[in-house]
């Protein structure tokens, strides 16, 4: 782990650039036949895996790759260090044999990565030990999707969420810190619906006193058109998004102050482990959600994985260390072996951040920083 200097540390906490350094994951002297029955300390299964295949992003939005941080000088993966497609197909093969259904691709932007629709129909193939296909989705800001949508359809991909913060253009602009449109975004998002594709979800992360004045906008907007949007408590991720308490929303007064302008009714979770709260509207036009993990923390039911860009397993969104997958891919370990790997990584899982969050968020200068949201996925 190397730190990287910034111009001005008062401000901006240092963060850490992780090389691939993670921790060596114990694949043990007797090995045991993949099953998808493993269990953490907490009894949670292993059932999702986010795959995180750039570390790069077109946006500098501030709760998650602020400009101060990354900037010009900012030292991103080299190609050679990021899993190649092969690595993220045999990664997935051997993590489904284990129980995962549902694959999700992010960055950073995974639209960047170069010829990801090729990923896509790899992926794609892939089937469980039942001889089902995996619920393959994909997480983007839509800066690009008008381009990419046809493309990603075609390559099997199943579902996409689109992460948009505001209707009001000089909101989003000041949001996502680069000047980008959000007339852009909206055109992605009917892009991705002309090409096909349903169950559409958009994500707004809800910043007190920055952009909750355009939640009942925001819900307006959608309401109706089949597309899915659900408001995300704005999180402490990373070291780096100068997170505080008082820019939290709680999901509960979205909600009041949606059901005044548009009445709601609670909905029953689609699965066991939803991170979203579902709500519909009562004259049937829809639904939203809301994801709560500050104020309602769901660690309990977290059954999620996150494989970094190079490589690095980690167990928690909050993590501070991940588990080294690369160098097991690259050293000619069997399938059997890495699945080992897993299994015995996921049986000694203990985490629950969020439950926690109020004893350890406050100093980071302690050294105990959290890896950043960019380089795991969200």
């Amino acid at each position: 782990m190397v730190e990287k200097a910034i111009p001005n540390p008062s401000k901006v906490i240092p963060i850490r650039i992780d090389e691939g350094k993670g921790l060596a994951p114990s694949i043990g002297t007797q090995l045991h036949s993949p099953h998808g029955h493993t269990k953490d300390t907490r009894g949670r299964s292993l059932r999702d895996l986010r795959i995180s295949v750039t570390d790069r992003c077109n946006f500098r939005c501030t709760y998650c790759m602020p400009k101060e941080v990354f900037d010009q000088n900012y030292p991103y993966l080299a190609h050679k260090e990021l899993l190649s497609f092969e690595e993220i197909t045999r990664l997935t093969t051997i993590f489904s044999g284990l129980g995962v259904e549902k694959i999700r691709l992010t960055g950073g932007e995974p639209l960047l990565r170069k010829n990801l629709e090729v990923l896509i129909e790899m992926l794609a193939a892939i089937r469980t030990p039942a001889g089902k296909p995996l619920d393959l989705t994909l997480t983007t800001n839509g800066s690009i999707l008008r381009k990419k949508a046809a493309g990603l359809k075609a390559a099997g991909l199943h579902r996409l969420t689109v992460s948009l913060d505001g209707l009001d253009d000089a909101v989003f602009r000041k949001m996502n810190d680069v000047d980008f449109p959000v007339a852009d975004v909206l055109d992605g998002i009917a892009a991705a619906q002309e090409v096909g594709f349903e169950n559409i979800k958009v994500n707004m992360v809800v910043k007190k006193g920055t952009n909750d004045h355009e939640i009942v906008a925001m819900a307006k907007h959608f309401k109706g058109s089949g597309i899915i949007l659900r408001f995300i408590e704005f999180m402490d991720v990373g070291s780096s998004n100068g997170w505080n308490m008082t820019e939290v929303l709680p999901s509960k007064e979205v909600i009041a102050r949606i059901n005044e302008a548009f009445p709601l009714v609670s909905a029953e979770p689609n699965y066991t482990g939803e991170v979203a709260q579902r709500w519909r509207y009562q004259d049937g036009s829809g639904e939203i959600g809301v994801i709560s993990s500050v104020t309602q923390t769901f660690c309990h039911e977290c059954t999620r994985a996150r494989i970094s860009t190079d490589g690095q397993m980690y167990l928690c969104l909050f993590a501070n260390s991940g588990f080294d997958f690369k160098t097991l891919l690259r050293s000619g370990k069997t399938d059997l072996e890495i699945a080992n790997a897993i299994m015995n990584t996921w049986s000694t899982r203990d985490d629950h951040y969020s439950e926690i969050r109020g004893s350890h968020t406050a100093d980071q200068s302690t050294g105990g920083r959290k890896v950043e949201m960019s380089y795991i996925g969200g």
